[in-house]
């Protein structure tokens, strides 16, 4: 089978990209060091050419509504459009675990208006729901880290490896279509602050990590555990712990 992962050298990308590639898969990895712009459609037809099924992984980088709605549907709408004139089977996106549990926060209306765009047609459409990646405290901690303070969400979450979501990605790529929304989860609840406070350990790094209450109703519902899965979501290890001994921090920080 050919398939093409949109974002394809991104958090979870690159492990969709490299489970395909060890299943004997022919794949294409498109992202813009490739040469290919989903947003804008540059080089988007040609790398679609011959592909069977679509793995949308892309990520705008920002987490303003407007900007990032702007750009998840039209990635989205160019997928389709362009998938459908190369005769793609089937697109696969990746998307979060409880957006319509977080009121307000604007990056996560965006995802919405990516899941409506996807499921507007007229591909087939399969969207696979996951929980924060084992990552995050990392992305956190890199971004927001100050001299000796890096301030960090209280958030309790229920993390998954992006390993685990890249090889997910490819079993609901391949397999038979059941029914149009997957959410997964790692196996263990865990406190957001909690997991920066173990990176910092590891790392042997002299930051102080201070917890952040997000103001509103976004930030009672991430305390609250509004982004945890509900029941009948499939869970996938590794947990934190086992991810964190062999996490490789030096494809995490910039």
């Amino acid at each position: 089978m050919r398939i093409a992962v949109a974002g394809g050298s991104g958090t979870v990308g690159k492990y969709a990209v490299r489970s395909a590639s060890q299943a004997g898969h022919q794949v294409v990895a498109m992202s813009r060091s490739t040469g290919v712009d989903a947003r804008t459609g540059e080089g988007l037809l040609a790398a679609l050419e011959g592909v069977d099924v679509i793995i949308d992984t892309t990520d705008g980088g920002t987490i303003s509504r407007r900007k990032a709605e702007a750009f998840f549907t039209e990635v989205t709408k160019n997928l389709h459009a362009m998938g459908r004139k190369q005769g793609v089977a089937r697109l696969v996106t990746l998307s979060i675990v409880g957006l319509e549990r977080l009121p307000g926060f604007g990056y996560y209306e965006a995802k919405l208006a990516q899941e409506s765009a996807a499921l507007a047609g007229p591909l087939p459409v399969n969207i696979v729901r996951a929980t924060q990646f084992h990552e995050f405290p990392v992305q956190i901690l890199a971004r927001a880290t100050r001299g000796p303070i890096a301030p960090v969400p209280v958030m309790r979450i229920q993390p998954v490896a992006a390993r685990a979501v890249g090889e997910v990605l490819l079993e609901t790529a391949v397999g038979p279509t059941l029914g149009t929304t997957l959410e997964i989860a790692g196996p263990e609840e865990e406190n957001l602050v909690a997991l920066a406070r173990q990176v910092v350990r590891m790392r042997a790094r002299r930051t102080v990590v201070v917890p952040l209450r997000v103001p509103g109703r976004a930030g009672k519902a991430m305390r609250s555990g509004a982004q945890k899965p509900q029941s009948g979501a499939r869970i996938v290890g590794p947990n934190f712990k086992e991810w964190l001994a062999g996490a490789d921090f030096s494809s995490m920080f910039t």
